[in-house]
């Protein structure tokens, strides 16, 4: 197949300085699949015959990232000097896989066929031979022709995700390659090849045996590069996948919701992550995921906030998020079902009566962002409006939001304390007074905000310290 695109100026230099030493090389990888999905690819990855040592001095400016298995990063300059970093792999074998993820022998060979047919898929065994290329560094777009030896364009026209030979071998020799394959499908919205999907269930012992750091890093790519992550996600349940590192969310499979909701919990958990930007994706995902050990069985599922906190904060540690991450999460998931009383223009007097009774005090907004904390506000409205956004039954309104935000802004105006630095006394002041050093420090600060925030006239040094006092007789 013949293609039409432009191959960057630093990435041709690579390739004539391979060729000057008497090498051959290859474009390979990504680039090739997104040429022929009609995208402009901003990654670019060469295969060659030269070894690593030799690659080594042929690039000045490079680095072994992974010598065993023929890797070496070349930072090249283009034409305007910005320095780019172009993957250049020795053309190789591997057998004898251990852990479900590293072969214990590589070896170097010099032809592309057998490299190419050690990859994972079809539309990532592609290559494009440079080496009777006209590589003049021209910026210009050009026909080139692709070496196609495993089928991958007619996949990639099939729309499916097919395993490069025997699919089973494939995933044998690298358990992380079955969570790519749905990550590829979701992704690219394909389908997976039937071969190739009974393979992965076939092979989920050696799926297992990935380390959870990779698996999440898988994941989270699905996440956030597909339009729809639920359906990766349910490709991972439909394979067996998802037993092996989230099995909480199948907890929620085929729990209905009767009151409130069209979808089970696992349905609605999934749209909500469609429907949710990418900074709060998991917690989109994790926002109802309490619900089934919560559930009352008439609708209710009380406390199932609190509960899938916990959850996703214990589902996050073990796949080694950071704590930053994991407290975010756990704080959405957990604040998520707030509710702001309005007053609607299509109200009787009697509902905007009711609507008066529960409105908020400045005390109360001022308790709401001390809780959520002002940087994750906005998160949690993106949250709050994909969770209503998925369910077709919710009485949601975003003026909710709207109003609310207003009623932020007006007491946020007022400069009333909502967080310990906006207090007007710190550790020191506690200190000189005569409050011991310690845990008791920071406990006495924490009551003198619950006061201040109930009574911002309080936050004075005066009035503090005399408060503290009396905490510490």
């Amino acid at each position: 197949m013949k293609v039409k695109f432009t191959i960057p100026d630093y990435v041709q230099k690579v390739a004539r300085m391979l060729l000057k030493e008497g090498y051959v090389c290859y474009l390979v990888g990504g680039a090739l699949r997104d040429v022929v999905l009609g995208i402009q690819p901003d990654d670019y990855d060469i295969a060659t015959d030269a070894t690593p040592d030799e690659m080594l001095s042929i690039f000045p400016k490079s680095v072994s990232t992974g010598a065993r298995f023929g890797m070496v990063s070349a930072l090249i300059p283009d034409g305007k000097g910005e320095v780019y970093e172009v993957q250049v792999t020795t053309f190789r074998s591997e057998e004898e896989y251990v852990d479900g993820r590293w072969p214990s022998k590589v070896t170097f060979i010099k032809e592309i066929d057998k490299d190419l047919g050690r990859r994972d898929f079809t539309f990532n065994a592609m290559a494009l031979d440079l080496n009777s290329a006209t590589l003049d560094g021209a910026n210009e777009t050009k026909e080139w022709e692709i070496y196609d030896p495993f089928g991958g364009v007619n996949d990639l026209n099939l729309k499916v995700v097919r395993a490069v030979g025997t699919p089973l071998e494939r995933f044998k020799e690298d358990g992380l390659r079955a969570f790519k394959a749905c990550r590829m499908a979701s992704q690219l919205d394909f389908s997976v090849e039937p071969d190739t999907f009974n393979a992965i269930k076939e092979s989920l012992p050696v799926a297992a045996q990935v380390s959870m750091e990779r698996v999440r890093d898988e994941f989270l790519k699905m996440l956030l590069h597909s339009s729809k992550p639920s359906k990766g996600i349910d490709l991972m349940r439909q394979t067996g996948l998802l037993q092996l590192f989230l099995p909480e969310l199948l907890e929620g499979y085929g729990v209905e919701q009767k009151l409130f909701h069209a979808d089970d919990v696992y349905t609605h958990n999934l749209n909500t992550c469609d429907h949710a930007p990418d900074g709060i994706k998991l917690a989109a995902l994790f926002h109802d995921i309490g619900k089934p050990r919560k559930d009352m069985h008439n609708g209710h599922f009380y406390g199932h906030d609190i509960e899938g906190a916990r959850m996703s904060e214990e589902i996050m540690t073990r796949m080694r998020f950071s704590k930053s991450e994991i407290r975010k999460v756990s704080l959405l998931v957990k604040n998520h079902m707030f509710y702001f009383p309005y007053e609607q223009a299509q109200m009787s007097e009697q509902e905007r009566a009711k609507i008066r009774e529960k409105e908020w005090t400045d005390a109360a907004v001022r308790r709401f962002i001390a809780r959520v904390g002002e940087e994750n506000l906005d998160d949690l409205f993106a949250l709050r409006i994909a969770d209503a956004s998925a369910n077709p039954k919710s009485a949601f309104n975003p003026e909710e939001i709207s109003q609310l935000q207003m009623r932020i802004s007006e007491v946020r105006s007022k400069d009333m304390a909502i967080k310990l630095t906006d207090l007007k006394v710190d550790g020191e002041d506690l200190m000189s007074i005569g409050i011991m050093k310690g845990p008791k420090v920071g406990q006495t600060l924490n009551k003198l905000l619950d006061m201040v925030i109930e009574d911002p006239m309080l936050n004075t040094k005066e009035s503090l310290l005399a408060e503290a006092k009396k905490f510490s007789d």
